[in-house]
């Protein structure tokens, strides 16, 4: 074994592996604290009492600015500094850096021990690749990455990050579309959260093959930059994750509705034919789309003339049936002179280019196309204006696809130039700038309504910009079963408005998957049945007559609870806390949690807990957390902490409202266009400790709730005194809602005495039933 050089406290073991070595000089400098050995130079930036950024880097690198991270840091906190190391303190973290070799400790304001450096190597580069070696826990649990397969604990796993055009992907398959470089470490009764800001392909290993003694995370170029989260609860992590990489804006009402999808409706006449039987056969929807055949060869931005020939009308009829159009996009440009969007982009230079100048050339959909540099605003810019091609004549929604980049082959050469940087250094990112430009545009375009945006591939900051999907998934009970986790993994990385592909994209389901995944959709963020060509249609009514009555009953299902979903977008929107939640959220630390048998179980919101279960069996276990809950469908009452077995027809999914839940719903309307009854339903459950839930509501089409035009009221039960309590309205918005139908679900006797309405603004009618 050869020895290892030493160099001014630098080290190099046989020109391989380069070590950051010992601390040689240390100076504040502005907000930042500067730490230089032999070699490299590492930054601390403290953004908040419980965020503190770490970036370290070789000599004389320059600076990247984000792509995800929107805040700036604070003012720096005064240093300690001892013989052998330097403590900063925030009033919630105390960062410890040693200096003989450096290495970084993060401890709780309590002084235990959150996340630290491995002693032995810390942060390492091998040639370009940088690596952070870390101290692993006993019994520590990870959760997080994002669209990840396997198990809600990461511990015993390791990741790739590099977005990929992952068509038949597995339960096992690794990388997908998606990179969000984020996790939260979860040990001895303690959580910290972790963002490795770096697009470059990236490496997460979770003590896989390090005999349980490090954990290890890194990138193939670039900088080892990351955000250490410190805060107490799995919750706070992400709304302080959220703070950093920003939240998303309230969608528009219309995309909370069921959307049917198809690759493709051939033409205007089959879009039409579907949606007017969705309405004769009083199945709810709001959207319909269209898939890359409406389009003229596959070329962005056009329509095909004798298939779609007066889009306008097409989209007008829609319309009058309470429908919106969502249309794809995919990046690449066709090579051909005389399409709009080829000619304008060879005149600029939009295009990605080889070092030489030539515009790179790879074949898609349309054949040999150029893909837009949307790294560039002028190209973002360009982009956006685009889409009037699809808002003039009313398109609503734009549904970004293929934008990993993918292209036929999978294998865009590394040289490939997106203004200053090369493909390795972005492509994870490339998916965020599309639905960037896509989302800027539309907004644009569509003055003060609000677009639905939709991407595969994303980076860490999607939400700002685009509700996501999970891809390519195929009709099998396994993927039902990915899908769920996927949406709640996805959740713990800031994102809320979330699909899966309604019955799997490939193959073939069989009638009790389509009905029990359909079952499922009700509780997915975003509600679409999509199927790819080939393969069977989705439609409701191909299942047979009881099967669609099953179908129509769930879909009626989701669209009563639309007044709960909406204000829980609302409290995405405010505090970054998902719609759809492992239970890893609310029960971090209960070892069920992480079983395999009910890893697929989450919350709906703060109130309903949904037990995925596959179409083969009619009963499964379910874990109940503390606490009491009541079967949904029945009332049935259970105590909490204990695994029941649930009965779980094709018919009835097993969902539990928790004790004391507060859950606005409405009467069935087919379309959220469509005016109601005016009538809200307030189900509350009988529980022995206060509860309370925050209910909103606005036009669901404008930014005009950016200005205080929205209703909101906090919803309070108040077990002790009997009461229930409508809190102060608060906004201009006048509430769609005249009446209120409070329903009481288990309380028996102690049906409430009192029922206050504090301060309302509207007159109200308030009906109280058993």
């Amino acid at each position: 074994m050869k020895k290892a050089s030493t160099k001014a406290g630098f080290f190099c073991f046989t020109g391989m592996t380069e070590l950051t070595g010992n601390a040689t000089h240390i100076a504040a400098e502005e907000n930042k604290l500067i730490i230089e050995t032999y070699g490299a130079k590492a930054e601390i930036s403290i953004y908040g009492p419980e965020i503190i950024r770490i970036r370290i880097s070789k000599r004389n690198a320059a600076p990247r600015e984000s792509f995800a991270v929107i805040r700036e840091p604070a003012a720096l906190s005064p240093c300690h500094e001892e013989a052998d190391a330097i403590t900063l303190e925030t009033g919630a973290l105390t960062l410890r850096i040693d200096r003989f070799p450096l290495r970084f400790s993060f401890f709780n304001k309590n002084g235990q021990l959150l996340g630290a450096d491995d002693p032995r190597f810390g942060t390492t580069w091998q040639g370009d690749r940088v690596i952070t070696y870390r101290k692993l826990f006993p019994g520590e649990k990870f959760i997080g990455l994002g669209e990840k397969t396997g198990n809600l604990n990461r511990r015993g796993s390791n990741y790739v990050n590099w977005n990929t055009d992952a068509a038949l992907h597995t339960p096992e398959t690794d990388p997908l579309y998606k990179t969000f470089p984020f996790f939260i470490g979860i040990h001895d009764g303690l959580t910290y959260g972790l963002f490795f800001d770096n697009p470059h392909k990236s490496y997460f290993d979770f003590g896989a093959t390090t005999d349980d003694q490090m954990s290890w995370f890194g990138a193939d170029g670039g900088e080892m930059n990351y955000y250490f989260f410190g805060s107490a609860s799995v919750a706070k992590i992400l709304e302080d994750y959220t703070w950093l990489t920003g939240r998303m804006e309230m969608p528009p009402l219309w995309s909370l509705g069921y959307q049917q999808c198809r690759w493709s409706y051939m033409s205007a006449a089959e879009v039409l034919d579907v949606a007017r039987k969705l309405r004769e056969r009083q199945i709810p929807a709001d959207v319909m789309y269209c898939d890359i055949d409406y389009m003229d060869n596959y070329k962005i931005f056009t329509w095909n003339k004798d298939t779609f020939a007066d889009p306008k009308a097409m989209i007008d009829e829609l319309a009058s049936m309470g429908f919106k159009l969502v249309t794809i996009v995919d990046p690449g440009i066709k090579i051909e002179e005389g399409y709009l969007q080829y000619d304008e982009g060879i005149r600029e230079k939009f295009f990605a280019a080889y070092p030489n100048g030539e515009e790179y050339v790879a074949s898609v959909w349309p054949g040999r196309c150029h893909f837009p540099d949307f790294y560039r605003e002028d190209v973002r810019e360009w982009w956006g204006r685009s889409f009037a091609a699809l808002t003039d004549p009313g398109v609503a929604g734009f549904w970004n696809d293929m934008n990993e980049p993918a292209a036929w082959g999978q294998n865009i050469p590394w040289l490939v130039q997106f203004g200053k940087f090369t493909l390795p250094e972005v492509r994870n990112a490339y998916g965020l700038e599309m639905s960037k430009a896509t989302y800027l545009g539309t907004r644009k375009l569509l003055g003060n309504k609000r677009p639905f945006v939709l991407t595969r591939a994303a980076y860490s900051g999607i939400q700002r910009y685009s509700a996501v999907w999970t891809g390519d998934n195929a009709a099998t009970d396994e993927h039902l079963l990915l899908g769920a986790r996927l949406v709640n993994s996805l959740g713990l990385t800031g994102l809320s408005f979330i699909g899966v592909d309604i019955g799997g994209f490939m193959g073939d389901p069989t009638p009790g998957l389509m009905v029990r995944w359909n079952s499922l959709g009700p509780y997915i963020p975003m509600f679409r049945n999509h199927s790819a060509i080939m393969s069977k249609n989705r439609e409701p009514w191909l299942w047979g007559e009881e099967n669609e009555r099953i179908i129509r009953k769930d879909i009626e299902q989701r669209y009563r609870l639309i007044p709960y979903i909406y204000a829980c977008f609302y409290q995405s929107h405010t505090t970054g806390m998902p719609l759809a939640r492992t239970l890893a959220i609310d029960h971090t630390h209960l070892e069920p949690v992480y079983d395999p048998r009910f890893q697929n179980q989450f919350l709906f919101g703060p109130s309903l807990l949904v037990a995925p279960v596959v179409s083969t069996v009619e009963e499964t276990e379910v874990y109940l957390p503390p606490g009491t809950w009541y079967r949904l469908s029945t009332g049935e009452r259970f105590a909490g902490d204990q695994v029941i077995m649930a009965a779980a027809p094709l018919a009835d999914l097993p969902v539990f409202a928790k004790a004391g839940a507060i859950i606005p719903m409405q009467r069935v309307i087919q379309s959220t266009s469509f005016a109601g009854d005016g009538v809200l339903e307030l189900h509350v459950w009988h529980g022995h400790e206060p509860s309370e839930f925050l209910y909103y509501e606005d036009d669901g089409d404008s930014y005009n709730y950016l200005d205080s035009d929205y209703y909101r009221r906090l919803l309070k039960f108040d077990p002790e005194s009997n009461r229930i309590i409508l809190g102060q309205a608060k906004g201009r918005f006048a509430s769609r809602y005249r009446e209120i139908l409070l329903l009481l679900h288990g309380f028996g006797t102690h049906t409430p005495t009192t029922f206050t309405v504090k301060n309302d603004r509207q007159q109200i009618l308030v009906t109280i039933t058993k």
